[in-house]
């Protein structure tokens, strides 16, 4: 199940993938379609699959900071080497957070102010969750599979507790990090994902191919299992929050997304065992998903803005087709620009040389 020449796993790069063409196509409406057409059932899809991808980034993300920690491991490392290559992966994120946050506020509207800037979104998310988990980098693989699982379930259980503290006196930058908002991405409820997708990263590692296979039938019952529950759950008249909004705090929303990933990524695994190798451009976005997210922000940019919240549903689908289909054309110019550039030089003329008398 692995790429030829390469580590990565096939099946969360297609996962991956999945979440960047559901992230597309969401912006795409969400930017340009017009705003008397945002109750039609299209676009009720497509902002109710819209908030699945954050939730998968953050899990595969944290998936691949237990598989670094995995391969220090591995490789000798002492635990302060793993720890601080963790540390490393977790300020490396923070940064290209930073300089997305600056890049959007260059291209906000006038008048924006502070706001672009000082937002948090999915980047700094990502960035402070890793922060917080690095430290598992130092215990041995099984234990960080269970202090990662249960530290994503008391994540999820605390956010409704979390919204309730009187945050008032706190700056709002600093709020934004820390408290479920509807406008950011606080380490309540998000990073509950990380840390659920350090534990699956870290078991994933544990297993050979057989006993891999068995894991993903078992995460495909479990999806199943927790997103009934989390219906059920949440639709019971009483509970042990004063107060919880689902789309906002709700454990029993984090554990629903949970339960689709984890579909997603048995569906993915038993797709790409079956085209094994071949090439997908599906896959093709995940190898390149934090490009393609970088790159596709242009749809809000001020360059956009004859058309945005100004197409109908036909034109908007069709921008929504065009975008994906230049980001994958982007992410396969990333990942085979030295193949484009040998075309190149095989197709250039070649110099003429002048014929001497008498030849």
């Amino acid at each position: 199940m692995k790429d030829n020449g390469s580590n990565r796993l096939q099946f969360l790069d297609w996962t991956r993938g999945l979440g960047a063409v559901i992230m597309l196509q969401g912006h795409a409406f969400h930017s340009l379609l017009r705003k008397d057409l945002r109750t039609s059932p299209v676009f009720l899809v497509s902002d109710f699959l819209g908030g699945m991808p954050s939730a998968i980034f953050l899990f595969l993300t944290g998936a691949t900071l237990a598989f670094l920690m995995d391969s220090r491991e591995r490789k000798g490392a002492s635990p302060s080497q793993r720890l601080w290559a963790s540390l490393r992966r977790a300020g490396f994120i923070l940064s290209l957070a930073l300089a997305q946050r600056v890049q959007n506020s260059l291209a906000a509207p006038p008048g924006s102010g502070w706001s672009e800037l000082l937002r948090v979104d999915i980047l700094n998310a990502m960035g402070l969750a890793l922060l917080v988990m690095s430290p598992l980098a130092v215990v041995g693989a099984m234990h960080r599979v269970r202090i990662a699982a249960a530290a994503g379930v008391l994540i999820a259980l605390a956010s409704p507790w979390v919204s309730q503290l009187d945050m008032t006196r706190v700056p709002t930058a600093v709020r934004g990090y820390v408290a479920p908002d509807y406008a950011a991405f606080g380490f309540f409820p998000w990073a509950a994902f990380l840390a659920f997708g350090v534990s699956a990263g870290s078991l994933i590692r544990l297993l050979d191919a057989a006993q891999l296979q068995r894991a993903m039938r078992w995460a495909a019952g479990l999806g199943c299992a927790l997103l009934i529950a989390s219906r059920y759950l949440s639709a019971i008249p009483y509970s042990i929050y004063a107060k919880s909004e689902f789309w906002l705090n709700s454990p029993w929303m984090i554990f629903g997304k949970l339960g689709g990933i984890l579909l997603m990524m048995a569906f993915a695994f038993i797709w790409t065992g079956y085209r094994a190798n071949r090439w997908s451009w599906v896959r093709q976005l995940g190898t390149t998903s934090l490009l393609v997210y970088w790159v596709h922000l242009m749809v809000y940019g001020r360059w956009l803005a004859p058309w945005q919240a100004n197409l109908d549903l036909a034109h908007s689908a069709l921008a929504a087709i065009a975008l994906i289909a230049a980001m994958v054309g982007i992410s396969a110019a990333r990942t085979h620009y030295r193949k484009i550039l040998a075309w190149f030089g095989a197709w250039r003329p070649q110099p003429v040389t002048a014929r001497v008398a008498g030849d």
